[in-house]
């Protein structure tokens, strides 16, 4: 088989950090493909192209076509794929781990495999909704009813500072069509918000299944790190859009939430605030895409990879071993 044409796969250290990438690009009806390095997309205006590199999350909508070159220049750039429908969102893809090491996944592991580790993770998140507050000694339940409360508070002052009907979070996970518009622009933020996370988490090489607050879901620990910054950005800008009265509240929602990401802060501080909860003494410059392996032991902390273990009992077989006077040996 012939060499395939483009360029190769970019060294882990070429690849700009993930706090510095785009966001989420959303696009639809049209074709995505791949040049060279670039992500290629043509509609009936023409053809546009982005860095494959600096792609966070690219969100396909109605009427897209995507190639199998194009999806494997995303994946090996760690980029995140989320297709779009009409009627909700269904994430069905993420790109490769940025970092080749295990740390933060191991890391991640232990927490949420031990009771009082875990509510520690969980205090701390809850922590950083609460600046000023000692949630040090609350339990689950407490904390459970301290966010509630402040969720709600926010939504009956957004409701009366945007004139926006609210009676609660109602809507159809089926039918994204089936709610009131501020419950549609509640969802839509929060899709968008979702899965920028999602790519953060993916791109560390954690996994987003295992969550300290949430539980039992692939991607708990997505809505773990998302709910940190929902009462900061997404809700604020859904009762926005629902004010407005657009006729097409996802697609302005998605947009006026890309504009609150453009600048990369959430990006950052979510790479920034991951590694903070997984790693004890966190140092924001420290680097972890070290490309190492060892071998697991019961006894030792690691074992060299990539040796061959048992060359010098082998050798020994060959040639033939005495042992109490007989010989051992092939």
């Amino acid at each position: 088989m012939g060499e395939i044409a483009g360029i190769a796969k970019p060294d882990l250290h070429a690849l700009p950090t993930v706090k510095e990438r785009m966001t989420f690009l959303y696009v639809e009806r049209c074709l995505v493909n791949r040049q060279d390095g670039a992500v290629s997309i043509t509609d009936s205006r023409g053809t546009a192209y982005v860095p494959a590199a600096s792609l966070g999350v690219l969100m396909l909508g109605p009427g897209t076509n995507i190639s199998h070159r194009a999806v494997e220049l995303l994946g090996d750039s760690g980029a995140s794929i989320i297709w779009v429908v009409e009627h909700g969102v269904r994430y069905y893809a993420h790109g490769r781990p940025l970092t080749h090491s295990s740390r933060l996944i191991s890391a991640q592991a232990v927490l949420v495999s031990n009771t009082r580790k875990r509510l520690a993770v969980a205090r701390v998140m809850y922590g950083m909704r609460f600046p000023g507050e000692d949630v040090s000694h609350y339990t689950m339940q407490q904390l459970r009813g301290r966010e509630g409360a402040r969720i709600r508070a926010l939504y009956r002052q957004l409701s009366k500072q945007h004139d926006v009907p609210w009676k609660g979070r109602e809507y159809n996970p089926d039918d994204f069509l089936d709610a009131s518009p501020i419950n549609q622009a509640l969802s839509a933020a929060h899709v968008c918000l979702y899965g920028v996370v999602h790519s953060v988490i993916a791109a560390l090489g954690c996994s987003p299944a295992l969550g300290f607050v949430h539980d039992g879901h692939e991607r708990s620990f997505v809505y773990d790190i998302a709910d940190l910054y929902k009462a900061e950005v997404t809700i604020p800008i859904a009762f926005e859009v629902a004010a407005d009265s657009p006729e097409d509240i996802g697609a302005e929602t998605r947009r006026r939430v890309r504009d609150a990401f453009l600048d990369g802060k959430i990006m950052e501080r979510c790479a920034r605030d991951v590694r903070k909860l997984l790693l004890e003494g966190f140092d924001a410059e420290e680097e972890l895409d070290v490309d190492t392996m060892f071998l697991w032991d019961d006894k030792l902390p690691a074992v060299d990879f990539g040796v061959s273990y048992g060359r010098e009992l082998d050798i020994r077989l060959e040639v033939g071993e005495e042992n109490n006077g007989m010989l051992v040996g092939v």
